[in-house]
């Protein structure tokens, strides 16, 4: 059977026929032989090996009962970088890159030095990628799963990236106070089970997902506690759920100027808390 070939039967086999089954597909195959989109195109009348099908076949069936892609392959593609993801870190999704490049606009000198800090880091790429972007930064990732850091660990060693990594919870591991803090936490509500895709209730680990006081937990202990850690004029940027933007905003209201942007689905996705000079009481 040839690469056109088994693409075909792939295709035909799956219960969903959408352009993301078709993407995974394509990905799976590129994978076989290390290829890139170009390179599949141009084999497509290859013929695989007998082993080659059979590992073929055997990642269809684990992605036809909801496994995501990214676990079955390994890594995953963030902000032009291979991130190594496992059933221990949550998929980086590509609204989180508009984060990155929002940091980024922001601190558009690249010789600049910045102290910063990524809450939650999960596989370490927006950290990670920040500091391949801006080499003078010092960049610290901290999360409470040890095994989560291990991931970020070999992403940075595999990047050649160089940052700090702490284990332990929110903010309590930081030391001193940061130009920049960002954080990706869990904003799920426990209501919104029932809007989630199959794959990431199944596979992805849900203390990265699910956050209680509907959602807000995480966001309130940042407004608590975040002027302690951040400089005069310092920033926090988070990600956030599509329906939180405004209740999240209430939360910062006396901890700085907060700006909220959308992203590319116009959805509100992140926002951007500018720290008060004198420390206010939430």
């Amino acid at each position: 059977m040839n690469f056109l070939e088994a693409q075909k039967w792939a295709f035909s086999f799956m219960d969903k026929k959408d352009e993301e089954t078709k993407n995974a597909i394509k990905l799976l195959l590129m994978d076989i032989r290390g290829w890139n989109e170009l390179q599949l195109l141009q084999n497509l009348r290859s013929n695989l090996t007998d082993s080659e099908f059979e590992q073929f076949k055997k990642r269809i069936h684990m992605y036809q009962v909801d496994w995501p892609v990214q676990y079955i392959l390994g890594y995953t593609r963030f902000f032009g970088h291979t991130f190594q993801v496992t059933k221990d870190t949550l998929i980086p999704r590509p609204e989180t890159e508009e984060l990155v490049e929002w940091i980024l606009a922001d601190n558009p000198v690249v010789e600049s030095m910045r102290e910063i800090a990524d809450i939650g880091t999960g596989t370490g790429a927006i950290g990670i990628s920040l500091q391949l972007e801006r080499p003078n930064w010092d960049v610290t990732l901290s999360d409470i799963s040890k095994k989560a850091i291990a991931v970020a660990e070999k992403n940075a060693s595999s990047l050649g990236a160089s940052v700090n990594f702490e284990t332990g919870d929110l903010l309590s591991v930081l030391r001193g106070k940061y130009d920049l803090i960002v954080s990706n936490p869990p904003y799920i509500a426990i209501s919104e089970v029932d809007l989630m895709d199959k794959s990431v209730l199944k596979h992805e680990p849900e203390n990265a997902l699910f956050a209680q006081e509907n959602g807000l937990f995480f966001y309130r202990k940042f407004a608590e506690e975040i002027s302690d850690y951040l400089k005069p004029g310092g920033k926090l940027y988070l990600e956030i759920g599509f329906k939180q933007g405004k209740k999240i905003e209430k939360l910062f209201e006396n901890v700085g100027k907060v700006e909220i942007r959308q992203d590319f689905y116009g959805n509100d996705r992140m926002i951007r808390v500018t720290i008060n000079k004198e420390k206010k009481k939430c």
